[in-house]
């Protein structure tokens, strides 16, 4: 198993970041459409990308 403190930061990262997106979309008046295509879009394909990038994953020996 991997260690709970890495996939929560990892998490918490994408979490911040997503929070940005929604505040930058609310400056430009964006459409509510954007609102949740963006946020979805960061969290999910944030997430494969630092499982793909062996993050998530547990390293050999551990």
């Amino acid at each position: 198993m991997v260690s709970k403190i890495r996939v929560l930061l990892g998490m918490l990262v994408l979490l911040a970041l997503a929070v940005g997106a929604i505040a930058l979309l609310a400056s430009m008046k964006a459409d509510p459409v954007w609102f949740t295509i963006v946020p979805l879009g960061i969290l999910f394909i944030g997430a494969s990308v630092i499982r793909s990038l062996g993050w998530f994953t547990r390293k050999t020996g551990d």
